[in-house]
């Protein structure tokens, strides 16, 4: 009988690490997890299989090496999964050392822990589109396209990236970077834009909200469903050899396009009217302004434009999105529609 493989989970209860769990405990995994000490319940997406006889979960934090250290050569994982961070793009800007220790210096703790639990342990971290900047001009992006961060959360990335790939070839350990484009789900927290947006359109079409206020409508994005995504990074750590990936859908939208797809779901149809701070959404059908910008949430540095290449993933790992953009948005919005969280089984 195979031995029972073993996975540590940084960032299990965000929505990418809620995913991965349930995906290793499907596939027959022993699943070890650390959750930082909260005053407050924070396993809402995981409660559904908290319980479950092959999850551990721990105390524990990326910024605490020896913790880290002690829970990995106890628990001598076959896989890392490095998912947990300060994510929040904009937030990065007000807590920007934090930010660094977390995000950064966080990967170089399991980093080192990883070389001493030999060569049988293979470790991935959670790379980003925002290592990219979004320059005008370098679309579509892929794993050669130069780095440019425009946030201390993108920069913070950009180290972790690296030492990532550092590690790997100094010390010939399984380390591999996902480079992963913007992916959403219900699961998506209330302060990103896309779960701002349905949850928005949601309240609207049922009288409890009246507007929604947005900042910049003309960024683009590679939206894709995080489901799709977390199992990429499954297969990153399957393969022979370590590499990094780019996982993306290839395709881009504005916020604006998803706040009318996300509207067109309750049958309601957006015109939009003026230009900047001045742009309006409102319903065709009632003359009602349902959208309004609000220069307070746009950031100091902006990313305009993300577009990924995901040929070498689809060719080298096999995989491929089955959640078009529509189906995406589609399913947020029936989610919030009968939900007022972020978390559960779908």
């Amino acid at each position: 009988m195979a031995e029972t493989k073993k996975a540590f989970i940084t960032g299990i209860t965000g929505q990418d690490g809620s995913y991965l769990a349930e995906l290793l405990l499907e596939k027959g995994y022993e699943v070890h997890a650390i959750l930082r000490r909260a005053s407050v319940f924070t396993t809402q997406r995981i409660e559904h299989i908290f319980k479950h006889p092959n999850l551990y979960t721990y105390h524990g934090d990326l910024t605490d090496s020896s913790n880290l250290h002690r829970l990995l050569i106890k628990v001598k994982p076959n896989e890392i999964y490095n998912l947990g961070a300060q994510s929040h793009v904009a937030v990065s800007f007000e807590v920007p050392e934090y930010t660094a220790d977390v995000v950064g210096l966080g990967a170089i703790r399991l980093l080192d822990a990883v070389r001493d639990l030999g060569p049988n342990c293979k470790y991935y971290q959670a790379s980003t589109s925002e290592l990219f900047g979004g320059i005008p001009g370098t679309e579509p992006q892929s794993e050669t396209t130069p780095f440019y961060p425009k946030s201390p959360y993108g920069a913070a990335k950009l180290y972790a990236y690296w030492v990532t790939v550092n590690y790997r070839e100094s010390y010939n350990l399984f380390a591999c970077n996902g480079i992963l484009f913007n992916h959403e789900s219900p699961r998506r927290g209330e302060t990103f834009v896309t779960k701002k947006i349905t949850q928005a359109v949601a309240r609207i079409h049922q009288g409890r909200q009246k507007i929604l206020k947005l900042g910049n409508m003309d960024v683009k994005r590679d939206w894709g469903h995080a489901k799709d995504f977390v199992y990429a990074q499954w297969l990153m750590l399957q393969q022979n050899k370590p590499q990094d990936f780019v996982i993306a859908t290839g395709e881009t939208h504005t916020v604006r396009e998803f706040v009318e797809v996300a509207f067109k779901e309750v049958s309601v149809d957006i015109k939009w009217q003026g230009v900047g701070i001045n742009e309006k959404g409102i319903d065709s059908k009632t003359g009602k302004v349902l959208v309004k910008v609000n220069e307070k949430y746009f950031r100091p540095a902006e990313v305009e434009l993300l577009l990924g290449d995901p040929s070498k993933a689809e060719k080298e790992l096999d995989w491929e999105r089955k959640v078009s953009f529509q189906e995406l948005v589609s399913g947020m919005v029936k989610y919030d529609l009968e939900n007022d969280d972020f978390g559960g089984k779908e």
